[in-house]
């Protein structure tokens, strides 16, 4: 029997992020982190999901909160607000763990969790990655995943207003 209730406990806080990530490193598995808004989850993201998680042991997904994104994105977004991204990325079968965070950028969230691999979308590069130098410091990787043509969630809000 599938166990669905257990998809909410893959949303962490970032003190039980913290103990969770202790366990892992104290059984040797590697983690991975990614971040981003996942404001309408797309084929482009699962693509990039799937592949930051075949990088490690455990992937972690850092999620911009509602705040985050209406500074970075404007007042229309997010179009899905940061419980609902939370619980949606913590459903995928690839995901270990999806922490809410409330700066611009993940840069604190990066240096409290210090992932083996650092992995972000090919609209990226090594020089431009937040965390990257501090990542690489402590003996980590970065890894750019091109990204998936004609799909973005500024693309799809664009058609359905077409519509």
């Amino acid at each position: 029997m599938k166990q669905s209730n257990k998809i909410s406990e893959r949303i962490f806080s970032a003190e039980h992020l913290q103990s969770q990530i202790k366990w892992w490193r104290l059984i040797n598995k590697t983690i991975a982190f990614t971040n981003g808004v996942f404001d309408i989850l797309h084929e482009g993201h699962i693509k990039i999901l799937s592949q930051a998680a075949s990088f490690a042991d455990v992937l972690i997904i850092g999620v911009n909160s509602d705040a985050s994104v209406k500074r970075l994105k404007g007042n229309e977004r997010p179009v899905n607000n940061q419980q609902s991204r939370s619980l949606i990325l913590a459903s995928l079968i690839m995901t270990d763990a999806v922490i809410v965070f409330d700066e611009d950028t993940p840069y604190n969230l990066i240096k409290s969790i210090m992932p083996d691999v650092l992995v972000k979308g090919g609209d990226y590069t090594h020089q431009t990655v937040v965390g990257a130098d501090e990542v690489m410091a402590n003996g980590g990787r970065v890894e750019i995943i091109p990204l998936e043509e004609g799909f973005s969630t500024t693309g799809i809000i664009a058609k359905i207003k077409s519509l």
